[in-house]
């Protein structure tokens, strides 16, 4: 039986999964990650560490699929990290700057005080932020001389985990990135298509340390794995993009919802909308043709939800919840858990987080029922943002991620957005959608219509909330956001 191998390398782990034509899995591995945190606002991964995990979690599923024939390999992966090395030795020359790093903010607030933030939105589609790697790459070179020079003898590759994996994966046969990880950098123009000039200069990047960029289901060459196994590299996504092909978006209309540590929403579009300010434009993939999406990234959902377990003292996560979705109501208590500042689509990295309407009514299980509410309150300002942009009426969300889980969430949610919810039966969606990358790539499927028949079904959720009762939860949100939001002003 032919099978793609698919490779989901995320900042918390590397998986891999071995894939059906019918988008069965028959076998999965999942090897972890070490994530460092040397200086406040500072987060670093090893690139070698990276690697090596990777390829374990190759071998290990490989090892897995006695009397399968592996035709090809999809990669996904976590977007935004920042890779160094060197080009002639193949060796990491700094740690990984991982996406949620913040060691560039300096960089950042200078630029919009340089009024640049209007220029580089228009060509970018992407919010003047730490968190995408050009910033990364200015500060890398502005603070190792060394790298700094490797960069001017030609000697430096800069990269996102793809080009890093990639690279190794073909023994450095290989120095390229596809277009959905190239559109997250802040470097590349997405009505061209290509490296902007204005920008590799204004970041200080040389173009000799870029990647060529290259189709979503290129061929690569061969992943050479343990035994000299050589296996096709057919295709590349960005993980959020790779989620949303897993869950066969294939036409506008519908938003997929990733709900993590933060959450990640995306829908298609026809054209880059440069000049929304409250939310990104980005390329989908390109697999024929580029395909344009909008993008909206929460910064602090899931991980919001943690803190107010440990800020009410609740140890577990699962009887805390529970206890809260028991409640009759909310007691109309918010929680805006703008821990980090605020993203999508309100952009406020002065915003501070705050728990609003607490009387002597209040107890600490209604804060874990305002942490949970938040999150879809949230999903439904991005999701009310990109409907606004695309001029139409958004039918649907898409849900997958670690909270999706909870069906009182996705009920809530649904709720509150007056929409259908609908929630993947699989887990392993940016795998999935990388193997359908490789699999269009060579011939495994045919078409993204027969990759649509073959999508893992869904799980719906309908609303049914009192249109007067959910007009006042959102009124009431939007309160207590106002509230975050003015506080703000006085930092």
């Amino acid at each position: 039986m032919e099978v793609i191998l698919a490779l989901d390398a995320g900042t918390t782990n590397v998986k891999a999964i071995l894939v059906d034509r019918q988008a069965n899995i028959l076998a999965r591995s999942s090897v972890p990650l070490t994530i460092d945190f040397p200086k406040s606002g500072w987060v670093e991964q090893s690139a070698q560490e990276v690697w090596h995990a990777a390829r374990q979690a190759l071998e290990n599923c490989l090892a897995q699929g006695d009397g399968l024939e592996v035709v090809a390999v999809g990669i996904s992966n976590q977007r935004e990290t920042l890779v160094a090395w060197n080009r002639e030795t193949g060796k990491p020359v700094a740690p990984c700057i991982v996406w949620q790093c913040r060691r560039s903010a300096e960089i950042c607030q200078a630029l919009r005080q340089k009024g640049l933030e209007e220029t580089i939105r228009a060509k970018t589609g992407l919010q003047v932020d730490p968190l995408f790697p050009a910033s990364k790459v200015q500060w890398l070179l502005e603070n190792r001389p060394d790298v700094r020079k490797l960069a001017e003898t030609g000697g430096l590759c800069l990269g996102t985990v793809d080009a890093w994996l990639v690279w190794n994966l073909t023994a450095g046969n290989r120095f390229v990135t596809d277009f959905s990880n190239a559109s997250r950098t802040q470097l590349f123009n997405l009505a061209k298509g290509a490296w902007d000039p204005e920008l590799l200069t204004l970041f200080g990047a040389p173009t000799s340390t870029l990647p060529e960029v290259v189709a979503s289901n290129e061929s690569l060459g061969n992943a050479i794995l343990s035994g000299n196994k050589a296996i096709p590299i057919c295709g590349i996504l960005g993980d959020s993009h790779a989620a949303l092909l897993g869950h066969g978006v294939l036409a506008r209309g519908r938003v997929k919802a990733t709900y993590g540590t933060g959450s990640s929403l995306m829908t298609l579009c026809d054209t880059p909308q440069g000049g929304e300010k409250s939310i990104s434009s980005t390329i989908a993939w390109k697999f024929d043709q580029i395909q344009y999406a909008y993008e909206g990234n929460i910064t602090v959902t899931g991980s919001g939800l943690s803190w107010a377990l440990a800020f009410t003292g609740f140890k577990d996560l699962e009887p805390a919840v529970k206890l809260a979705t028991e409640l009759d109501g909310n007691g109309d208590v918010y929680f805006v858990p703008a821990l980090a500042g605020l993203g999508a689509p309100h952009w406020d990295e002065r915003a501070r987080g705050a728990i609003v309407g607490l009387s002597f009514g209040a107890r600490k299980e209604h804060v874990v029922r305002a942490a949970l509410e938040a999150i879809a309150f949230q999903v439904k300002d991005v999701f009310d943002a990109m409907q606004q942009a695309a001029g139409a009426r958004l039918e649907a969300l898409l849900a997958d991620g670690g909270a999706s889980k909870n069906d009182w969430l996705m009920q809530f949610q649904s709720d509150v957005i007056d929409r259908p919810v609908l929630r993947s039966q699989t887990a392993e969606l940016s795998g999935l959608g990388a193997a359908f990358a490789a699999g269009l790539g060579c011939g495994f499927w045919s078409s993204l219509e027969e990759v649509a028949k073959v999508v893992a079904p869904h799980d719906a959720f309908n609303p049914g909330l009192e249109e007067s009762d959910r007009k006042r939860l959102v009124r009431r949100w939007n309160g207590a956001m106002a509230s975050v939001k003015s506080y703000g002003l006085t930092l």
